[in-house]
């Protein structure tokens, strides 16, 4: 009973955080867009957000695997992320950019802990082995419920009351999240004497279990490349709003279409977890979101439409299947670190794509969300060029469980 009431506590701070997250970013490249009149601009912002996630997760990680009660300084995390967006949001048309931005990449340090920090508490909130599966795919709907209500309202807010109102809305929404990280169980004693005796130490630990365990570097690896052309076409959004369907703020409702299908997706595979193994569904998805980002350089309303909706079929389940791949190769006193390490390299691929995009989006938008599927095909190869272990097959995931 309370194991049930821990893990609908956990997926409730989930969603709260998460929605306000994927609010933060449409938002305040909303509010940069309105502001600079530049697409670059805006995505510079965001590109600035997200960029310093690859310093500020691996640390987060080793710190959540090292204390005794992890929730509590997710809650703290939360509570830092939250003023650092409110900060940017208060510098943004009033300070230089530059300042502005620096602000925006003191933030992004701590942007791991509503990804990473929180999914690597899922074994704690269901510890019993046979509902770890269901709970890691409802915890990968967390996203995709965030993607579908977070852009929405991002988009809905900036064209009724302004973008910097939905910034505002984000960061109460991140607030919200705080007493179910506070509620979140303790780590067991055993597994805090078990990690190395130094930071640095726990560091290199996590990144050799990273590249070590095949498995694990090809999800990382393959994932990553995806989450680079997801940023080139977050990049391309308000574009993409503004010459097809009658509005920059209309753009992000695209993200909301994607998020439909990868919740729908998402749900069929709650019921189903074990019906394909989750690494032949990562390089799958990158193939699916290849050809719907090819369709989307069509660049005409319905098309595009069509090819967010099947953007969403491959970026559920190939959330939820690299969820499970972590899960399985990670070692217990290692795991806050593996995913927080993990989701930071997602978010600088990210911040790589949408810094990339932007600039690109305003030379050529076709030409860029055809690059866009270009990357998501690469990521799909990627997937096949860390060759698989002794005795597993290619794609199979039947390696060290």
């Amino acid at each position: 009973m309370e194991r049930g009431h821990a893990l609908r506590r956990y997926l409730a701070g989930a969603v709260a955080a998460r929605i306000g997250d994927e609010m933060s970013g449409p938002a305040l490249m909303l509010a940069g867009f309105a502001l600079t009149g530049s697409a670059a601009d805006a995505a510079s912002l965001l590109a600035a957000l997200t960029s310093a996630a690859a310093v500020g997760g691996p640390l987060l990680g080793v710190l959540l695997d090292r204390a005794a009660r992890p929730g509590h300084l997710l809650a703290g995390a939360l509570l830092l992320y939250a003023a650092g967006l409110g900060a940017t949001l208060l510098a943004l048309g009033r300070s230089p950019l530059a300042l502005t931005l620096l602000i925006a990449v003191v933030t992004g340090l701590l942007g791991p802990a509503v990804s990473g920090g929180w999914t690597a508490q899922v074994p704690r909130v269901a510890p019993d082995g046979d509902r770890l599966p269901r709970a890691n795919a409802l915890d990968a709907m967390t996203f995709s419920a965030a993607s579908l209500a977070g852009p929405a309202l991002a988009g809905g807010l900036a064209e009724v009351a302004g973008a910097p109102t939905a910034v505002v809305v984000a960061v109460l929404l991140i607030a919200s999240a705080l007493p179910a990280a506070w509620l979140l169980p303790a780590r067991p004693a055993r597994v805090q004497a078990a990690g190395p005796a130094s930071v640095l130490g726990a560091l290199v630990a996590g990144v050799r279990v990273i590249l070590a365990r095949r498995a694990l570097a090809r999800a990382t690896l393959s994932t990553t490349v995806s989450c680079t052309a997801q940023g080139m076409l977050l990049a391309c959004v308000p574009l993409l709003g503004e010459r097809a369907m009658g509005g920059a703020g209309r753009g992000a409702l695209l993200l909301s279409c994607a998020a439909v299908s990868a919740l729908a997706a998402g749900a069929v595979l709650a019921r189903l977890p074990r019906a394909v193994a989750p690494d032949t569904v990562l390089w799958a998805s990158a193939l699916v979101q290849c050809a719907a980002l090819t369709l989307a350089s069509w660049g005409e309303p319905a098309p595009l439409v069509v090819a967010a909706l099947v953007l969403g079929i491959g970026e559920g389940p190939q959330l939820a299947a690299l969820f499970a791949v972590r899960h399985r190769e990670a070692p217990e006193h290692l795991r806050s670190q593996i995913f927080t390490t993990g989701a930071s390299l997602k978010i600088t691929g990210f911040a790589l794509g949408a810094a990339v995009g932007g600039p690109l989006a305003t030379w050529s938008l076709p030409g860029t969300t055809a690059l866009a599927a270009g990357v998501a095909l690469l990521a799909a190869v990627a997937f096949f060029a860390v060759p698989p272990a002794t005795g597993e097959a290619p794609g199979s995931g039947a390696g060290p469980r």
